[in-house]
């Protein structure tokens, strides 16, 4: 019985033969897209880490080139929306990034790797990149402070700026900044990098 319903079903008509609609197809290939977009987003954040380790500088031929090579992306598979998404994956990623920037607290490149890391994940991404980047960094930094024995310098340090940004408001420290020559920071690109492979590997073998 059920050899004659696989016979019957094979000379049905394609569009009569149950399965995924087109819309469901059409899904399933945007799915598809995105998570290799994803990948171009590790590649990129890749290659920022890789230069934020050795030369403790991120490139703007990096940076630059990769969110305008992801909005470009976006725009020929998707039109506007597609753009959309890149852009509100910019804000997104680069801006909480660009204001810790503003406060000294952040390397210029590490705000402008971000951003273009935003643009290939999109909006839809970007926030579960933004927060397994920090994640990450937490745990590089207390790596660093234990393997150094910083830790309560640091903690003396932080609430210094605490206090500092209490009384003075957004402007940055005068000595306890990211420009200050003498001070010591993590390369957060890897921290980058090490979230953005995270989330493009659950996209991929997780779900």
């Amino acid at each position: 019985m059920e050899l004659q319903q696989n016979f019957e079903l094979f000379h049905l008509p394609l569009s009569a033969r149950p399965g995924k609609t087109k819309s469901e197809r059409l899904d399933s290939r945007v799915s598809a897209l995105e998570k290799y977009l994803l990948i171009c987003a590790f590649v990129v954040a890749a290659v920022g880490a890789a230069n934020d380790i050795c030369s403790r500088r991120i490139p703007n031929w990096l940076t630059y080139g990769g969110l305008v090579a992801a909005l470009a992306v976006r725009c020929a598979a998707w039109g506007w929306p597609g753009l959309k998404t890149g852009f509100f994956g910019v804000l997104l990623a680069g801006g909480l990034f660009y204001i810790l920037f503003l406060l000294g607290g952040m390397g210029g490149g590490d705000a402008k790797l971000m951003a273009a890391v935003g643009a290939w994940a999109g909006s839809a991404q970007a926030l579960a990149i933004l927060i397994a980047a920090a994640i990450a960094g937490g745990v590089l930094a207390i790596a660093y402070m234990v393997f150094n024995r910083r830790m309560c310098q640091t903690l003396r340090n932080t609430l210094e700026l605490v206090r500092h940004h209490v009384t003075s408001g957004p402007r940055p420290h005068p000595s306890l900044n990211i420009g200050e020559p003498n001070s010591t920071r993590v390369p957060y690109g890897l921290a980058i990098a090490m979230g953005t492979l995270y989330c493009a590997s659950n996209a991929f073998w997780w779900r």
